[in-house]
C-alpha cells in the first residue's frame, strides 16, 4: 500500500455513518487484502483500528463520502463546492493571519471553504475534535492540500502535514 490511499463514492441515499463504513472496509480490503478490523473510539472520539498499523479518516456531505487510509495519522474533511456559507463565521473561527488571507480572497465564500475543511482535517488527524472555535491554525485558501473531487473540496492532512493532493 502506498502511504495515502483515497476513496470516495455517493451516499445513494445511505447515512453518511453507513456509506463511510462501507467505504472503508471496501478501501482496506483492497489495500490490504484483509477484512476491515474492528473499530474503536478513543476518549475523545477519534476512531481507530484496534488492531492494525494503519490509520484512517471519513468525512461525509449531504451527497458523498470520502474515506482516506494511511500509515500515518490523517484528517480528511470534504464540502460541497456550491454550499452556502455564512460569513460572519470568519471572525469567530480564522485566526488573525487566516483574516487577512480571507479578506485578500476576491471569492470570500470559496476562500472560507477551502479553511475551513484543512481545519476539520487537521483536527481529525490530532483526535482534538472541534471544541470551542478552531481558531488557532495558520491556513491559507490556495493550500494545495485542498482540491476538488466529487463536486466537493478535500482536504487531507497527515501528521506532518505534508502536501497529499489527490
Amino acid at each position: 500500500m502506498n502511504k495515502l490511499c483515497l476513496a470516495s463514492a455517493p451516499l445513494n441515499g445511505r447515512s453518511g455513518h453507513e456509506a463511510g463504513r462501507l467505504l472503508l472496509q471496501q478501501l482496506y480490503r483492497e489495500e490490504t487484502g484483509l477484512d476491515c478490523p474492528d473499530i474503536q473510539v478513543s476518549p475523545r472520539g477519534k476512531p481507530f483500528f484496534a488492531e492494525s498499523n494503519l490509520y484512517f479518516s471519513i468525512s461525509h456531505t449531504p451527497a458523498h463520502v470520502f474515506c482516506v487510509l494511511s500509515h500515518v495519522p490523517v484528517g480528511i474533511d470534504a464540502e460541497e463546492i456550491g454550499r452556502p456559507v455564512n460569513l460572519t463565521l470568519a471572525d469567530k473561527i480564522l485566526s488573525s493571519s487566516e483574516k487577512a488571507r480571507f479578506a485578500a480572497s476576491s471569492d470570500k465564500r470559496v476562500a472560507l471553504l477551502r479553511m475551513w475543511v484543512l481545519k476539520e482535517a487537521a483536527v481529525k488527524c490530532t483526535g482534538e475534535g472541534l471544541r470551542g472555535y478552531p481558531n488557532h491554525t495558520n491556513f491559507s485558501p490556495d493550500d494545495p492540500r485542498v482540491f476538488e473531487r466529487d463536486g466537493c473540496y478535500v482536504a487531507i492532512i497527515t501528521d506532518g502535514g505534508e502536501n497529499h493532493a489527490v
